[in-house]
């Protein structure tokens, strides 16, 4: 289907490019290309501008035709990069004296054409069968949920993954050993689970650290989790890896509170939003977020230089404060800010607050929020949004979990710099008010939210200023 649908869209490109209205039009009204005439091929030179577009395109796509899952974005950035190298291949050839020379217009207009239509047919005919899970796994560690999610599997299971110790509630030791390559359950004595292992587990595929490889090799459309607990490092990473291959990701509903899923859910297995947004939603959130990144730090770049000397000057500790926040589906990363305080005994700089500590130079970074410009940064290389859910300390997740059930589903897209909660001044102080705005901003988010939201912290950051200038 792959290769039939380049071939036969390509030819599709190159009639429409070498149609007269269309070159008529492209040679007049876009810029640079506005100095060509317009050539219309016929008889073997049209032959020879489809064979040459057909073998260059369908040979430059030759990865994409193997199915292996990947995001619906990545999809389509691939499929361009490689349509602009087919555009350019074709370009190419006329530049030698024994080759065909295709008309310019005609070879732009072509790929033009393609990069849309394209992308469209593989992301198309790679969609999940309706109704169905469609090729499914099973990842876990616990025996009796990997028994009840099986059953609640809409169509077969390729097999399953599950670490080198297993769980079972049932059994009277409590952990069942196994080792790579082995089978599940295979110490158990309990012989209605075995019963069930060889009945609905066609294999079993290896142990965790194999999740990404057996996704792309047996290009799976779904995974069901069933894990003891939601912990950070399998449960979330599991999810982690769903997320980068585009891969749907189901778990038991006794899970719903720990993970993104649609409200109201009904059934045994409910569906996680490993990808909340579409994919246009992301991309103009993409584009915004570095815009308004790179913006910001080229205005602000005589700020960030007198800051930066400020604090030499000052000289009560390191110019940059960093401390370990969490992300996309709890992972950590390093977050930058402008020292504010100054160090604890140590040498650490440290975030509480003491009277002793404090530096008129700090105090005011802080009120006028400039002590945020280096996240900035951390927008642009794609670790931070614009706007999000604040990043916790790392540290104090598990207490902001204890007190937000709901906590956990803040990982499913990226932290901001400001959000919905900071502009209505929740903080971590209250997480269960914290995580209301959150999840209300996930399930709503827009261009236009996300531009409402910036403004309002413009005009917070004026208020503050206003304020520090009065009190002054």
């Amino acid at each position: 289907m792959s290769l039939c649908g380049v071939v036969l869209l390509t030819v599709f490109a190159v009639l429409v490019a070498n149609h007269n209205l269309p070159q008529s039009l492209f040679t007049t009204y876009v810029p640079v290309f506005n100095r060509l005439d317009v050539t219309v091929l016929s008889g073997r030179s049209l032959y020879w501008a489809l064979g040459l577009s057909v073998v260059a395109v369908a040979g430059s796509l030759i990865p994409l035709y193997k199915p292996q899952p990947r995001r619906v974005l990545d999809t389509v950035f691939l499929t361009q990069k490689r349509l602009i190298v087919a555009g350019l291949a074709l370009s190419t050839l006329g530049y030698f004296n024994w080759s065909y020379r295709l008309p310019r217009a005609t070879v732009t207009m072509t790929i033009g054409v393609l990069v849309i239509v394209v992308p469209s047919w593989f992301v198309w005919i790679r969609r999940r069968p309706a109704a169905s899970e469609g090729r499914t796994i099973l990842i876990g560690d616990d025996a009796d949920q990997l028994q009840r999610v099986t059953a609640a599997v809409s169509g077969p299971v390729l097999g399953y993954l599950c670490p080198s110790v297993v769980a079972s509630r049932n059994d009277t030791d409590g952990v069942l050993a196994v080792a790579d390559g082995g089978a599940l359950f295979a110490e158990s004595t309990d012989e209605a689970i075995r019963e069930v292992e060889r009945a609905q587990y066609p294999e079993r595929l290896g142990g965790l650290a194999r999740l990404e490889d057996v996704l792309v090799e047996y290009d799976i459309d779904t995974v069901v989790l069933a894990f003891q607990q939601a912990d950070r490092a399998e449960f979330f990473g599991s999810l982690d890896v769903c997320h980068e291959h585009g891969v749907a990701a189901k778990a038991h509903r006794e899970y719903a509170d720990k993970v993104l899923v649609d409200e109201g859910v009904v059934g045994e297995l409910v569906d996680i939003e490993v990808e909340p947004w579409d994919p246009l939603d992301h991309l103009l959130k993409r584009l915004f977020d570095i815009v308004v990144a790179g913006t910001a730090l080229l205005v602000l770049s005589p700020v960030i230089v007198l800051i930066v000397i400020a604090l030499k000057l000052e000289g009560q500790g390191p110019v940059f404060f960093s401390q370990t926040r969490t992300y996309l589906y709890g992972e950590t990363f390093q977050i930058l800010k402008f020292r504010t305080l100054k160090p604890e005994k140590g040498g650490e700089v440290g975030t509480v607050i003491d009277e002793d500590r404090r530096t008129p130079l700090g105090t005011f970074l802080r009120t006028t929020h400039l002590d945020e410009i280096p996240q900035l940064w951390s927008i642009l290389v794609g670790d931070m949004s614009v706007v999000g859910p604040r990043p916790a300390q790392t540290e104090l997740e598990p207490g902001f979990e204890s007190e937000a059930v709901q906590w956990k589903q803040r990982w499913f897209v990226k932290p901001g710099l400001t959000g919905l909660a900071q502009i209505n001044n929740a903080t971590s102080q209250e997480p269960d008010e914290k995580i209301q705005y959150d999840l209300h901003y996930i399930r709503t988010q827009s261009l236009r939210l996300d531009v409402k939201i910036l403004l309002r912290q413009f005009w917070k950051v004026v208020e503050d200023v206003v304020e520090l200038v009065a009190r002054n």
